[in-house]
């Protein structure tokens, strides 16, 4: 039986508890136990350490360490920044904080196939949902997923903060299915490759791309050509059993 949609306060209030503990947890570090469960640290907080540009080596000036984030200062000259290892089934976690009118993305299952990131990659969407101009919002499955209608607002669910603000992501990636978070708040989930998947892809622009979410595995990557973003907190753990 489907599930009534609950209202935005409702869910930000039974996930305010998983909020705090992200909150409270220690900035570009793991904890003993996320280490004990498998989870692999990104980004140390003070090197690029592995990250690099899409499909060429070393990171152009636009990307900086800064005050410890993974930081798009000049989206004219940064270009979208990908992952030290290549993932199939994983769960990501990051912290952002975008810039007023900002305008970035996570891409997974990203290869070289394509001459941009997002031919391949399928990318969750991030955004100051204010003052962006791109309809997609932020926590969407660009072009293809968005979250159900907030019954106190009448739209899309949005749990972002404003821009300027840290707000949490959590991406899974599994054959079981995929999900999609925004601090602590569920979006939607979808399946890879499924008929309902393949159907929207076949109706959005990634039809006229072959390779576009057909891999299974690829890097992770950050965009940084719409606006300033910066990340921290980056891990991962493997869902290769699952």
């Amino acid at each position: 039986m489907k599930r009534p949609f609950l209202s935005l306060v409702a869910v930000l209030a039974a996930a305010s508890l998983q909020v705090v503990s992200a909150a409270e947890a220690p900035v570009n570090a793991l904890t003993a136990k996320e280490k004990e469960d498998g989870w692999q640290l990104l980004f140390d907080g003070s090197s690029f350490s592995g990250w690099h540009n899409f499909n060429r080596e070393g990171v152009r000036p636009g990307w900086a360490i800064r005050d410890g984030t993974l930081a798009c200062i000049d989206p004219h000259d940064a270009g979208d920044l990908v992952s030290p290892k290549d993932f199939t089934w994983f769960e990501l976690q990051l912290d952002y904080n975008i810039s007023e009118g900002g305008n970035s993305g996570i891409m997974y299952h990203v290869t070289t196939d394509g001459k941009s990131a997002w031919e391949t990659g399928p990318e969750f969407q991030l955004e100051d949902n204010a003052k962006a101009g791109d309809p997609q919002r932020c926590g969407w499955l660009y072009a293809l997923y968005q979250p159900p209608v907030d019954s106190s607002t009448g739209k899309p669910l949005d749990a972002t903060k404003p821009a300027g603000q840290w707000n949490h992501v959590r991406l899974v990636i599994s054959p079981k299915g995929c999900l999609h978070e925004i601090n602590g708040v569920k979006y939607f989930d979808y399946i890879l490759g499924s008929a309902d998947f393949n159907d929207r892809v076949a109706k959005s622009k990634f039809a006229k791309m072959p390779k576009f979410a057909k891999t299974g595995h690829g890097v992770i990557a950050l965009q940084g050509d719409h606006g300033q973003v910066s990340f921290r907190n980056i891990k991962v753990k493997s869902l290769a059993d699952h």
